[in-house]
């Protein structure tokens, strides 16, 4: 017995040594507090042991450039506040080597306010000092800077690239005078991460750099797809399209010069869902109408948390099937499809980032993962990251059946057109399909790439990106009768 206890005790002890220098960067999605049901997740529910980093989403910056709280109430304890910060930080109490940071920026925060702080010296004064001010005060161990994007969504395209960098070395050396640490949260894609980061640059200001490889495909595309694929699929013909997967997504960012080590893969903890046009083709590439049903947590369209895609599972009549080629999971049932990832595609994942030396798995987000166990164990991909980061293990060589990357002038058109008479690309640029507002194009080279917006969105020419239909002036034209 005592011989087992030692063999244990070493394994431990070689386990523990294997993820020393790896990184668990867990982002909180702090509004899941006002979840209900099963789907309700507060700080009481983190696990600190699972993470090395707990980033707190979000906060924001205004148009003075000044560091901002969003939900007072949540987070602060003036005024009868919840004081969620205060509980949050105090988990380094039950873990010590846990950092915690003030993730600022997300989707929602959109991109106008950083790219004005970005290109203006006292504004980015303004933010330095006030997110140090904020960190120090309430304990934080650093800043994540999660500006979605520069040069995107109505950011400046002419020196938002250029400005990022100059502000985050600016950033850098005054967190570093307090011993506070920077990190990042970036675009995946090659086609996106090419225009909104000098990459050489702006890795050398990064503790971590954590890659969104996720939402890949949804329903912005024309036919399904599934999230967060680890290689190129059958459907897979275009440039763009083949650029659409974590290997391609993790190459792209190694090749550019960001540092392995500094490289952190976000993997999801959720799914993105359709409403399949026909129940009977129910593979990717499949056409469909809409996005998926809600889930009862997230209340998302077109999106489902793991918990309760499992919980789906264990209630419903689903049929799940694993995508050799992309090595990854999808499911249906009846017109219900979704493109997900759960433990064996999340072991993959971490087995991948083992073998090009990454510095870790990131993940979006702690609260979509099983964190009650209703489906088992809690966390359970959240340990199934811990457990292959601990035995170094590195995964399989790539399918052999996977797409070939096609040649830009010879690729295949996309295989589901809009409703109207076909779009022709006569020049270079973004373009909105003029019988269809939420489709658009991108043209280079004559080879036409298409997409679709999300459901309820409508892609806007002024700032080139989807956005909510009645901020956008779309008047489309009648399709031709006969057509």
């Amino acid at each position: 017995m005592k011989l087992i206890l030692i063999a244990l005790i070493t394994l431990a002890a070689v386990a523990a040594s294997a993820t020393e220098n790896k990184n668990i960067v867990c982002y909180v999605g702090t509004w899941a507090t006002y979840r209900t049901g099963k789907g309700k997740f507060d700080v009481e529910h983190i696990d600190p042991n699972l993470c090395t980093h707990l980033m707190y989403s979000f906060f924001g910056i205004n148009d003075k450039g000044e560091f901002r709280v969003i939900d007072a109430y949540l987070d602060l304890e003036e005024n009868w506040g919840k004081g969620n910060i205060k509980k949050f930080n105090a988990l380094k109490q039950v873990n010590p080597k846990l950092k915690t940071l003030a993730a600022v920026g997300g989707w929602n925060e959109g991109s106008i306010k950083f790219s004005e702080a970005a290109k203006d010296p006292i504004k980015r004064r303004t933010f330095i000092e006030t997110s140090i001010e904020f960190a120090l005060k309430h304990n934080f161990d650093g800043i994540d800077m999660d500006w979605e994007y520069p040069a995107q969504r109505g950011g400046d395209v002419e020196v938002d690239k250029a400005n990022f960098v100059i502000w985050m070395k600016e950033f850098k050396e005054e967190l570093e005078k307090h011993g506070l640490i920077l990190t990042t949260a970036v675009a995946a894609a090659e086609f996106s991460a090419s225009q909104s980061y000098d990459i050489p640059n702006i890795s050398k200001y990064f503790d971590l750099i954590n890659i969104m490889a996720y939402d890949l495909h949804g329903t912005w595309d024309e036919t399904t797809g599934i999230n967060a694929p680890l290689y190129p699929g059958p459907n897979d013909v275009t440039v763009t399209q083949q650029q659409l997967n974590v290997h391609s997504c993790v190459q792209y960012w190694l090749k550019q010069g960001a540092p392995a080590h500094k490289i952190v893969l976000g993997v999801p903890l959720y799914g993105r869902t359709f409403a399949l046009a026909n129940a009977a083709e129910n593979k990717p590439g499949s056409r469909f109408y809409g996005p998926g049903q809600a889930g009862p947590y997230t209340r998302q369209a077109g999106f489902l948390g793991y918990n309760e895609i499992c919980d789906n599972f264990k209630t419903q009549s689903w049929t799940q099937v694993w995508e050799s080629t992309q090595q990854v999971p999808y499911a249906f049932n009846g017109n219900q499809w979704v493109g997900y990832d759960d433990v064996k595609s999340i072991e993959l994942k971490t087995r991948y980032a083992n073998k090009y030396k990454l510095g870790g798995i990131m993940v979006w987000s702690l609260e979509t993962d099983d964190f009650n166990g209703v489906c088992g164990e809690k966390y359970p991909l959240m340990k199934a990251i811990n457990r292959v980061l601990g035995d170094g293990s590195i995964p399989p060589n790539p399918p052999t059946t996977q797409a070939p990357i096609t040649d830009p002038t010879t690729a295949a058109p996309n295989p589901t057109p809009p409703p109207g008479p076909e779009f022709k690309c006569t020049e270079n640029g973004t373009f909105r399909d003029p019988y269809d507002c939420a489709v658009f194009y991108i043209c280079n080279n004559n080879l036409k790439h298409s997409f679709r917006c999300a459901d309820d969105l409508w892609f806007d020419i002024k700032t080139s990106t989807c956005n909510f239909k009645n901020l956008v002036d779309c008047k489309p034209l009648p399709i031709p009768p006969n057509y």
